[in-house]
């Protein structure tokens, strides 16, 4: 079901009596709407806002929307907005699921924005976060999503172009990702998009799945270049009580979203040589691991979302392909074990040394 709530019933945490006074018109630095929905944000919430405040870019307002929280988020929010003019918090009367928060929050950008930057309320961004990305962006003006390199727990992701190249053109780098050369795609929090490319999509994220943020990242890619700063510019957190953690992980959501995303864009941006041979490679991963997960503990409800997935997307579950990874993985097993004992068993000896030659 898709939830929409008129901008003016969320209008219910606003912390001053009208909109927020931007900059001088004639700035030369464009408008940037920053966007954070929230719900039950406590734990990051502070830190997230005050990366926000520490950007060396000044021409921002920021928009946090809060999902009907239960805990102190409300009351966090506020204590900032109170301060600063440039924060604007809205709250919903109810409870949105995740996707519906996300486009409600899309809608409040100013419509004076140039550019929108999503952070979300567990991530931060790094100081020259905003004014980095606006450069690269203004660079070209076939740019309509900027990319930098992000801060993934304790390690860099969001690897893009190779150095020094500052874009690239949208359907290029969509076909990269699909192939798995490359992957910006990893959080909201790392890009920066045109802010009439968000105005121009309602529902901004299409769907309620979780992959959403990924999906529209391809339609854009239609249209539009991407641009990319060689820099750490986000920080996107792990833990166990994010989305990834709670809803895709445990449902092995992540393979099989590849799949559905390759066979949802893979024929638009990718030739039938490589989208085969891909469609081939993920379905290969898919079911390895598919099989090397406990399985006898599996719901019927994640049976249900694999099996309807891989119906829609044209690839039916194999049970006999499921099985015969199931026995790769026994014999893998077995030929380790039999390698640790060593000694005597000399027969083993070969397959011992490949498998530790081959990357796990």
């Amino acid at each position: 079901m898709n939830y929409v709530i008129p901008a003016e019933t969320t209008d219910l945490l606003h912390c001053r009596a009208s909109a927020p006074s931007h900059r001088d018109p004639m700035s030369a630095e464009p408008l940037v709407s920053v966007v954070t929905p929230v719900y039950n944000g406590e734990a990051y919430l502070e830190p997230c806002i005050r990366s926000v405040l520490q950007q060396t870019y000044s021409n921002w307002e920021y928009v946090i929307l809060d999902n009907a929280s239960t805990d102190r988020t409300p009351e966090i929010a506020a204590r900032f907005a109170a301060e600063e003019p440039r924060i604007r918090v809205l709250r919903n009367p109810e409870l949105l699921p995740l996707m519906d928060n996300w486009n409600h929050a899309m809608r409040q950008i100013s419509p004076q924005s140039r550019w929108c930057k999503v952070v979300h309320a567990d991530d931060m961004l790094m100081p020259d976060c905003l004014r980095a990305l606006v450069e690269a962006g203004e660079a070209h003006a076939d740019i309509g999503v900027v990319g930098g390199y992000c801060q993934w727990g304790d390690r860099v992701a969001c690897d893009g172009l190779s150095y020094p190249s500052p874009h690239v053109p949208g359907r290029e780098l969509a076909r990269r990702v699909l192939l798995g050369e490359t992957y910006p795609f990893l959080s909201p929090s790392g890009l920066l998009i045109r802010a009439d490319l968000v105005r121009g999509r309602d529902p901004f994220y299409p769907g309620p799945d979780l992959n959403a943020d990924v999906k529209v990242l391809y339609e854009l890619m239609r249209a539009v270049d991407f641009g990319f700063v060689h820099q750490v510019l986000s920080f996107v957190r792990r833990h166990e009580e994010s989305a990834t953690s709670t809803q895709a992980r445990p449902m092995l959501r992540l393979p099989l979203q590849q799949l559905e995303l390759l066979a949802l864009y893979g024929p638009e941006f990718l030739d039938e040589a490589e989208f085969q041979t891909r469609m081939a490679q993920l379905l290969d991963k898919y079911y390895r691991v598919l099989a090397h997960k406990p399985y006898r503990a599996r719901t019927e409800a994640f049976w249900t979302l694999h099996r309807e997935t891989l119906e829609r997307i044209g690839q039916p579950f194999s049970s006999a392909r499921f099985h015969v990874k199931r026995l790769e993985n026994f014999l893998h097993k077995v030929a380790r074990r039999v390698g640790r004992w060593g000694g005597g068993l000399n027969a083993y000896g070969p397959a011992r040394a490949r498998h530790r030659r081959e990357p796990r």
